[in-house]
């Protein structure tokens, strides 16, 4: 190997011990999000509840659904996992949630559903980590949906008032519902999402190779059976005993407001197992201004303003994403912070705000 190859290697291994040095201490934030392939299907199917019909049955189940910190945390007891589907107007979702005691006391749009066992689903069609969102069902088929301007980390504002326009849903129950005299087997969700009533004015419609952020949830509380009625378990201080959150994509945290953590639909009109899915190179570049954001948050929180130095957030002007020199600036006053990223190649960079508001922007001139 020559000289200049062997130089090379060592500032590519030196880029990357630095890199898993920045890192250092977040490492949960950044793990690899699941993935999905969602199928166009011409024959959509009847949201009755049944999710055994001919146009679920040529799409494959996502990988059960898990703890919400993450691999490190026991394995759910019990079995949730979906399957999405895409027409020209809505996105179809079915899920198959094994449960031995099916349960549900809320009755009303827009109650608080999650306060019973419920299903849930986060989504953000524009990849921005803003004006996302929220849909919330339970064995009763009752629906709380909500739109998102931003996280409530950085300020957010529940829209709660607003509903999924033409949203249909059903529930089959395998057993009997509120009967803590048997076992029951679980339940079944099914789902069509208006494309029309998720996006913002007029907002481009998927299509082949699209990407979103999205993320589905199983609330699960541990309860027990008092005078023929199910009731939630306390701890010795007399609170109710903390709730299960069980997620498809891990998100590192008790928190399903991270957009950044949700996992990837990407949309295809292809057959049914032919595409697999790969990690846009934007997505990589965009995990070093998460790390600038994660960064600057903490800064501000120990000092009540944010730092203009990307040095005294252990980061290097220079980062290597993908085998590709990207280059980092960061722009700051007390309160606010932007920080851009731009590769070698590019004329365009991406944006980070102290609100946590991805975007792409033009590259400025001689930059």
């Amino acid at each position: 190997m020559s000289r200049y190859l062997l130089f090379s290697a060592f500032l590519l291994n030196a880029f990357v011990l630095k890199a898993q040095s920045s890192f250092k201490g977040l490492e949960n934030l950044f793990t690899t999000p699941g993935n999905y392939i969602v199928y166009h299907t011409e024959f959509p199917p009847v949201i009755d509840g049944n999710i055994n019909e001919l146009a679920w049955q040529r799409v494959p189940w996502t990988n059960e659904f898990v703890d919400i910190e993450g691999a490190d945390k026991p394995k759910p007891p019990l079995s949730t996992k979906i399957k999405i589907l895409w027409d020209d107007s809505c996105l179809y979702i079915a899920a198959q949630l094994t449960e031995p005691q099916v349960w549900a006391t809320l009755k009303n749009r827009d109650d608080i559903v999650f306060h019973d066992n419920d299903f849930e689903f986060f989504i953000d069609p524009y990849n921005t980590a803003h004006n996302y969102f929220e849909v919330e069902v339970n064995p009763l088929n009752t629906i709380f949906d909500l739109f998102l301007n931003k996280p409530y980390r950085d300020g957010g504002a529940p829209l709660s008032n607003w509903d999924v326009k033409g949203l249909r849903s059903a529930i089959k129950i395998q057993g009997t519902l509120n009967d803590p005299s048997d076992k029951d087997e679980g339940w079944t969700v099914e789902m069509a999402i208006p494309f029309k009533s998720i996006r913002l004015g007029n907002g481009a419609l998927p299509h082949e190779g699209t990407t979103w952020r999205a993320n589905f949830s199983r609330v699960e509380w541990d309860t027990q059976v008092v005078d023929g009625k199910y009731v939630k378990l306390t701890g010795s201080a007399g609170k109710l005993l903390p709730e299960h959150n069980w997620v498809w994509s891990a998100q590192g945290l008790i928190n399903m407001h991270y957009p950044e953590r949700w996992g990837y639909l990407q949309f295809s009109r292809a057959e049914p197992g032919s595409v697999n899915f790969e990690m846009p190179y934007s997505e990589f570049q965009k995990q070093y201004l998460w790390l600038i954001y994660y960064r600057e948050q903490e800064w501000y929180r120990l000092h009540k303003v944010y730092n203009k130095n990307l040095t005294d957030l252990g980061l290097d002007q220079t980062v290597i994403v993908s085998q590709k020199t990207n280059k980092l600036r960061l722009e700051a006053t007390e309160h606010q912070f932007m920080a851009f990223i731009k590769d070698e190649d590019g004329k365009v960079a991406w944006s980070i705000s102290q609100d946590g508001l991805v975007k792409q922007v033009a590259d400025r001139p001689g930059e």
